[in-house]
């Protein structure tokens, strides 16, 4: 006989284990094991209705938290442009009609998609509904005609806009898939590209060397597979294309950096390592770094980083999350670690559009 409170342990569980767990309970005489009125009978009881029903497949309300575009969508709302990243963005949407729906809440969003895919919107076709955000009414687009509907909704001049098209944001801005941190990098195809030449400045150039070699043999042995590698001199546009580039070495030894370098924010001269007002020596500095490629805005480039977290933190899983943010400058003074890759003088992450904010 099972009593007390000792099956309620083993209730948060999903997947396969939680159908393990509900064809335990199939076999089991509820009457003599959870007499009626016990905790355990009501919980039960809840478990095998959720079963029952299975997923909602459309909800009619929402409540959905993000801090990145990585994760930001949540049934048939897409977040599509935050106010700042790393902080709490939230939405609280409901349909409350066939011809109403209300976002009551909606904090660190500057863009939104509200989309119900053909066949699932409960929204009445004949009637185009009304948007209701944050206070402020608005006419949504018509339902089409095989029952699928979206709006596209953005801030424009301190209200809010809602179209049938999605308008595209001038410029580099911050959107899934090209938001950083640096290790968002490696969630896709991406290609290590080794310098040929010479680098500026000793240290800089065994920093490097060491660096490339922990990332690629630290990738094989954490991910079991090896990294792509190609040298700088035979990158071509099908990898342009294709594949995030992770540039190793310094102006002076990879071409590509060297052909880059005024692209990008932070700049990397022969004496000089600039980032915004603060300035530091190209002797014994090196910049890692995320940053749309200027070759092609859809793929990421990134300088001298293969993911963060280093061996101290493959002792638990959860220490194996990113440790640098957009950017870093190394003090190659301080030999890397089990932990970083050297002392961290200023790091930071870009803002919204991709520019540099004053680093801490």
């Amino acid at each position: 006989m099972i009593g007390g409170h000792g099956l309620l342990a083993f209730l948060p569980v999903h997947g396969a284990h939680f159908t393990m767990l509900l064809k335990v309970l199939e076999s089991i005489d509820h009457a003599q094991a959870f007499p009626d009125g016990t905790a355990e009978g009501h919980v039960i009881d809840h478990l095998m209705a959720n079963d029952a029903r299975g997923r909602e497949s459309m909800p009619l309300s929402i409540r959905f938290t993000t801090w990145t575009l990585r994760y930001n969508r949540m049934h048939w709302i897409t977040i599509d442009r935050m106010g700042e990243h790393w902080k709490r963005a939230r939405m609280d949407a409901r349909i409350e009609g066939p011809s109403r729906l209300v976002v009551s809440r909606v904090e660190n969003v500057k863009a939104f998609t509200l989309n119900m895919p053909a066949g699932s919107c409960p929204l009445d076709p004949t009637v185009p509904p009304l948007l209701v955000i944050a206070g402020s009414t608005v006419q949504g687009p018509p339902v089409s005609s095989d029952r699928g509907w979206t709006a596209h909704c953005r801030l424009e001049n301190g209200g809010w806009v809602v179209s049938a098209l999605p308008k595209t944001a001038p410029g580099l801005v911050k959107r899934h898939g090209i938001q950083g941190p640096i290790d968002d990098a490696f969630l896709d195809s991406f290609l290590m590209v080794a310098p040929t030449g010479e680098a500026q400045h000793k240290a800089v150039g065994d920093w490097v060397a060491g660096e490339f070699k922990h990332a690629t043999e630290q990738w094989r042995q954490q991910f079991r597979g090896d990294a792509r590698v190609k040298k700088d001199c035979e990158v071509n546009a099908d990898d342009i294309a294709n594949h995030n580039l992770v540039l190793w070495g310094d102006p002076g030894s990879n071409g590509l950096i060297r052909e880059l370098a005024g692209s990008l924010p932070i700049k990397w001269g022969k004496d000089e390592i600039i980032v915004g007002t603060r300035k530091f020596s190209a002797s014994n500095h090196a910049p890692v770094m995320i940053f749309p490629n200027p070759r092609n805005p859809n793929r990421y480039l990134v300088l001298n980083s293969g993911f963060t977290y280093r061996e101290y933190d493959y002792l638990n899983n959860a220490r194996q999350v990113s440790k640098l943010p957009d950017w870093a400058v190394i003090d190659l003074n301080s030999s890397p670690t089990t932990q970083l890759p050297g002392a961290i003088p200023a790091a930071g992450f870009f803002d919204e559009s991709w520019k540099l904010v004053s680093p801490r």
